[in-house]
């Protein structure tokens, strides 16, 4: 079952702006005593009433939609089309023996309400994609969107998306193939610098969107500057005589059998990328920097 996501009846309230539902005074929960130290009330009153969307629920996404609500933001949405892959399991925070086959919204939404059940948490069991968008990213439904998709096509026409309708994105670039976490540096994607997936991307989102990606685009990108790595072949890519892709083969957008090159990744670097994507999330609705 693919829950279908509606747009909202109505436009929500300026960001930080309490709902109707809402309107009883704010008071801290205590899962957050540590946070509000850091921030503040008033902070955390903003943040508890932000509305978010992840994109992507990998090994940048999963780490950075729990950076989220570990941070008190009150409203996610989680989009996703895959079931959880035993190779998933190096980096993605779902992927367990137990979870394996698993639709990775559902798993990712059930582990946010555990860390705060007070959250409002929404799995979206859906591919971003163009016929798609106006449903998964209706003007003015959400504060902040995280983008933490690798499919090309997808990324850039959700970047384009919230380019147009003036919504705040930070952009996960290329994590795979990379050993250092230290290397990891986040600017205006016109200020990404040796990572050759950010320089496709500036320069495809120039040819076929005409974004103007020589000068501040408003797209926050987190990127490496570390040289990535080409991946090793293995020994048991021998016994069926190249890569073998062992996947659930439901998902017909985006599959591991139609990728010209599985890189390598790391736990330690992709989890980096997605709680520096959280970071700029959280920053910007809290203290607005």
């Amino acid at each position: 079952m693919n829950p279908q996501p509606t747009a909202p009846e109505t436009s929500p309230a300026a960001p930080g702006t309490p709902a109707p539902s809402e309107s009883k005074p704010f008071k801290l929960h205590r899962r957050f005593d540590r946070t509000g130290r850091l921030l503040g009330d008033n902070a955390m009153e903003r943040l508890a009433h932000a509305r978010v969307v992840v994109f992507g629920l990998g090994g940048v996404g999963s780490y950075a939609a729990e950076g989220l609500v570990r941070s008190g933001i009150g409203h996610l949405s989680l989009v996703d089309f895959d079931n959880v892959c035993v190779t998933n399991a190096n980096r993605q925070l779902h992927a367990t023996a137990r979870t394996v086959g698993k639709p990775k919204a559902e798993l990712m939404a059930q582990r946010c309400r555990e860390i705060n059940p007070d959250a409002q948490v929404e799995p979206v069991r859906e591919f971003y994609r163009e016929d798609l968008a106006d449903q998964l990213l209706a003007p003015g439904s959400y504060d902040f969107v995280v983008d933490a998709i690798d499919n090309v096509k997808a990324k850039l026409h959700l970047l384009h998306r919230c380019v147009s309708l003036g919504i705040p994105v930070v952009s996960s670039m290329g994590a795979a193939g990379r050993l250092d976490p230290t290397a990891i540096r986040v600017e205006d994607l016109c200020e990404t610098h040796m990572d050759p997936f950010a320089k496709d991307i500036r320069k495809l989102l120039k040819r076929k969107y005409a974004v103007d990606t020589e000068r501040p685009t408003g797209i926050t990108a987190v990127y490496s500057i570390e040289t990535r790595r080409q991946p090793v072949s293995l020994r048991y890519d021998e016994d069926v005589d190249g890569f073998l892709c062992v996947c659930p083969n439901d998902n017909e957008f985006h599959t591991c059998e139609r990728r010209t090159q599985i890189d390598g990744s790391a736990a330690f670097v992709t989890s980096v990328f997605g709680m520096n994507a959280a970071g700029v999330v959280v920053r910007r609705l809290s203290v607005g920097r």
